[in-house]
């Protein structure tokens, strides 16, 4: 539907009036053969026809498009009285800006704020009516803190309300005990976890450490075994050592055999090691 014709002021042109509801355009699409409708006028009409109403050629939502520039400047243009004008409203403005102005209307009428309230007022007197209002929220007088929410909260029992607020109260912290409870328990376990995980790690790094001691162990008492066989090797070698030496000093320089016999074979018995180093000694010496 388009705007009512009697609520302009002047003179509008024909080019500007719907086809069929026969209004001022309101939201106007244009057909190719120039005719133009209201939007929800010409949909509600191709539900029913595929005909232009002007001309009856073919007409389908797809070709629709929006009205010329001009003819949209020249709509615009239009001069109107506001809605609220039976209300007292006495403004005239452009079409274009009726709709900003109606919603900020002090003559509009709006539903009352407060719950349950079926009252519309206009916009300037709502405040007043709201501070009157049998449904409007207040504090009860008692001071008991109870909101008053309509009329049939008036008489309200106090004693009952406290007691109702206490018992409001002590569930809600009964439910954020449990709440902080439940996290704590989530926060141990979680913690556990972690120190169990921790444990069987560090359990894991001393197996490991005391292997590698074991191993340590037994590599040093292998290497004490060995020095300890190098050190009494050490003594035998020292002793045989002085022995040679006492046994060079107490022997004659006369009773050694000619330098050709020596080279001599003899066929003798093996020697054993400490005679072998003996005489090893004695030729060296004699030499």
């Amino acid at each position: 539907m388009g705007y009512d014709m009697e609520r302009f002021v002047g003179y509008v042109n024909e080019g500007l009036i719907c086809c069929i509801c026969r209004d001022v355009l309101q939201d106007p699409l244009q057909a190719p053969c120039e005719h133009a409708f209201c939007t929800s006028c010409i949909h509600g009409w191709l539900i029913h026809h595929n005909s232009c109403p002007e001309d009856r050629q073919f007409l389908d939502l797809s070709v629709l498009r929006p009205l010329y520039r001009y003819m949209r400047n020249d709509l615009n243009r239009l001069q109107l009285y506001c809605t609220n004008r039976g209300r007292g409203c006495e403004i005239v403005c452009s079409l274009e800006s009726i709709d900003s102005h109606e919603c900020d209307c002090e003559y509009t009428p709006i539903p009352c704020p407060n719950n349950a309230c079926p009252v519309h007022v206009e916009r300037r007197n709502l405040y007043n009516h709201v501070v009157v209002c049998e449904f409007r929220t207040r504090e009860c007088p008692n001071g008991c803190g109870y909101v008053i929410l309509g009329p049939e909260d008036a008489q309200h029992n106090c004693v009952a309300e406290l007691r109702t607020e206490l018992e409001l109260l002590r569930s809600d912290m009964i439910c954020q005990m449990e709440d902080g409870k439940q996290e704590m328990q989530s926060r141990l376990d979680s913690q556990r976890r972690h120190m169990v995980k921790r444990e069987s790690l560090l359990q894991k790094d001393i197996e490991e450490l005391k292997s590698q001691m074991s191993r340590m162990m037994t590599n040093m008492q292998a290497l004490m075994a060995v020095e300890r066989q190098h050190h009494q090797e050490l003594e035998q070698a020292q002793r045989e050592k002085h022995e040679l030496l006492e046994l060079i000093k107490n022997f004659p320089k006369d009773s050694l055999p000619p330098r050709n016999k020596s080279k001599k074979a003899i066929h003798s018995p093996p020697l054993s090691r400490q005679d072998s180093m003996k005489l090893k000694t004695w030729e060296a010496t004699a030499i």
